[in-house]
């Protein structure tokens, strides 16, 4: 017998769910639904008293019961199994669903949701701990005389009254308001702005007016999914065209730009001509791949001098593990052929440092890969790239995990794969790997099971994080003097994760801070600066050249070791940077001011990140302020005990001499082999 969710109703107080029955074997005695949520290992037990039909029944639950305060819990994912006797014998089996309901609002900051995990199973999911000052908007589109906005009108099966919609310039007090009127469906309400009403060269935020509980609301309306399949752009007449945006937050912004000029239009015709161009680069790109496939398939001999190759981040980088293995290999082996494997941008680096390279997808590339007997990277190699059998590979990976791995991932959403192709690809790739560098138990165990991994674990922490161990104050004080920071000032450094919703158009991205730098300035620009350590695709849609006195940006220095040492404090969101910071016993401060979006919608964590972070949670700008506050006072984190049973888990291991172990593993494998 197979039980499928088929359907998720909200009735007042209530949610009913209704099941679907296939294959029933008859007579079915004591139905009871069980609930099972995954992080608590909570339960519960919900008798079925009548059947509708022989293959359907509906159950109906208080949704209050399904969310408990559980050291600061806010989400809660319950499996749902049903069981049954027949014959005498007891039987338990999963529910499946294969569809998404709606989020139904449970309260002005929790709702339920119904959907189904990548398996097909069913999950009943309740969101706490909401922002009291967001409403989330269904949809939003320019149509071709309106702004059309889209959302729910109930709340707890309460209709919501005196609803209106408000846009409010962002440079002045001005605002204007509009009615909201019934939706096509039920439930569902609809309210449209005429798009001449918007004024020209403007910035506008979206608010909702309504009265709940005999309570006025004001809340400001935010899309927790993306803008694709909307209409977001719509030109008002032949001066002005309309766009709808995101801010940092979700909330929505209605922005009016003048129209293109003809010699603007024009102007973009060489683009036209670029486009040609890039084909015609993609299509010598891929024969340029076939030849490099066809020089790899050939027979190749090892170099006389054994040659090690390096390659960080795919080639974007000579940083990382593989550059602290490098450096001591320079220093102790010189004698051996030490090459990185680099993108053409890494040219003048490597020049200026000395090192010695090879550009990748050459030929001469491949023919150094295959005439190697070492390879040391960070990330993977191309599967076409050949492995010979007399080649030691050793992957030194580039984190502590947070977020899931390889086969821990249910669905994977990238283009030109499915997730069972992706989960082959990664373990086939992960088994190329002799030795595997990881930096604690925790890691060693994701490991094994995320990449499907059978070989070599070295358990020696990550070579990279030496340096936070060996530096002295004399050498933090000289970085502060190379990098032009004050070394009478405190360093706050915020290094957030990289979110696909910064994307904006091919080639654009875009990025606002989520704090207000005028804010920070105020309370601590006296004896404090701020570093940031941005993602290189969105570091250069920052603009802070008005506080250019106490921001640093230093999302492309190389090595961001170097940051770490000279700040007193870190603050990020979901970025695994602080696994490595902890290695300082500094305070550390997390501010992720969009974590049920961004929790939902990306890979989740292996951490509960609401209880197992080695830092205080900020949930809103002034928490941050707060925050930092109490961290540029704490200082040293030695005494804070949830701060040192971080420590012990994930960063005791390292002793300083990680890169050591690893140099002394190859040459341990040169000798072996010779």
């Amino acid at each position: 017998m197979r039980a499928i969710l088929s359907d998720l109703k909200q009735l007042k107080q209530k949610q009913e769910l209704e099941f679907e029955l296939i294959d029933v074997p008859n007579p079915l005695e004591q139905l009871t639904v069980h609930f099972f949520e995954k992080s608590s290992l909570a339960s519960i037990n919900v008798p079925v008293a009548n059947m509708d039909h022989d293959d359907q029944f509906h159950i109906r639950v208080n949704p209050a019961s399904f969310q408990f305060n559980r050291n600061g819990q806010s989400e809660f994912a319950w499996q749902i199994y049903l069981s049954f006797i027949n014959a005498d014998n007891q039987y338990m089996i999963q529910v499946e669903s294969e569809f998404l309901s709606d989020r139904h609002q449970l309260s002005l900051t929790s709702y339920v949701q119904a959907s189904a995990d990548s398996m097909g199973m069913a999950i009943l999911s309740v969101h706490t701990h909401q922002s009291d000052v967001a409403f989330t908007a269904t949809a939003v589109n320019v149509t071709e005389d309106s702004l059309q906005i889209n959302g729910h009108s109930i709340i707890d099966g309460h209709k919501l009254s005196d609803m209106k919609v408000l846009l409010k310039n962002t440079a002045s007090d001005s605002q204007m308001e509009y009615p909201v009127g019934k939706g096509s469906l039920k439930g569902l309400f609809t309210a449209e702005v005429p798009l001449k009403d918007i004024p020209a060269d403007s910035e506008q935020a979206i608010f909702i007016q309504y009265t709940y509980a005999d309570q006025p609301i004001e809340q400001r309306i935010v899309l927790a999914k993306s803008l694709a399949g909307q209409n977001t752009e719509g030109q008002v007449s032949k001066e002005q065209v309309i766009m709808i945006d995101k801010s940092f937050d979700n909330g929505l912004l209605i922005r009016s730009y003048p129209a293109p000029t003809f010699g603007e239009k024009v102007a973009t015709l060489p683009g036209k001509a670029s486009d040609g161009l890039q084909m015609g680069q993609e299509f010598m790109s891929k024969l340029n791949l076939f030849r490099l496939r066809r020089l790899f398939r050939r027979g190749h001999q090892p170099f006389a001098q054994t040659t090690i190759i390096f390659e960080s981040f795919g080639g974007r980088q000579v940083s990382d593990s593989p550059y602290a293995i490098y450096n001591l290999f320079k220093e102790l082996y010189p004698g051996f052929n030490l090459i990185w494997s680099i993108d053409r941008d890494q040219k003048k680096f490597c020049r200026d440092n000395g090192i010695q390279y090879v550009i990748r997808r050459t030929s001469k590339w491949v023919r150094t890969l295959e005439k190697a007997q070492f390879w040391i990277s960070n990330a993977r190699f191309p599967s076409w790239v050949r492995k010979p059998n007399y080649l030691t590979y050793i992957q030194t990976w580039h984190g502590t995990p947070l977020k899931k791995l390889g086969l821990d991932i249910e669905n994977v959403s990238m283009p030109g794969t499915t997730t069972a192709k992706y989960h082959v690809n990664f373990v086939k790739e992960a088994n190329r790997w002799d030795a595997l560098v990881s930096p604690n138990d925790y890691s060693t165990r994701i490991f094994r099971s995320a990449f499907g991994y059978n070989n070599k674990i070295l358990k020696v922490g990550y070579p990279r994080n030496d340096k936070l161990i060996n530096s002295s104050a004399d050498d933090i004080t000289a970085l502060k003097a190379e990098l032009g920071i004050p070394a009478d000032k405190k360093v706050v450094m915020y290094a957030p994760t990289y979110r696909d919703n910064q994307f904006a158009a091919k080639g654009k991205y875009t990025f606002e801070l989520p704090f207000s730098l005028a804010d920070f300035k105020k309370q601590f620009g006296e004896d404090t600066v701020l570093i940031l350590r941005m993602h290189y695709l969105i570091s250069n849609a920052l603009d802070i050249s008005d506080y250019s006195d106490f921001v640093y940006d230093f999302s492309s220095h190389p090595d961001i070791s170097d940051l770490y040492l000279v700040s007193d404090m870190l603050i990020t969101d979901y970025s695994s940077v602080f696994f490595d910071y902890a290695y300082l016993k500094r305070p550390i401060l997390f501010y992720p001011y969009d974590y049920h979006l961004y929790k939902d919608e990306l890979r989740g964590f292996y951490l509960d990140y609401e209880r197992e972070l080695p830092g205080k949670i900020a949930q809103d700008e002034s928490d941050l302020l707060a925050g930092i506050q109490d961290g540029l006072q704490a200082g040293d984190m030695a005494e804070n005990e949830k701060f040192m049973k971080f420590y012990r888990r994930f960063c005791a291991i390292n002793d300083g001499l990680s890169s050591l172990k690893v140099v002394n593993y190859v040459v341990h494998q040169i000798e072996h082999n010779g």
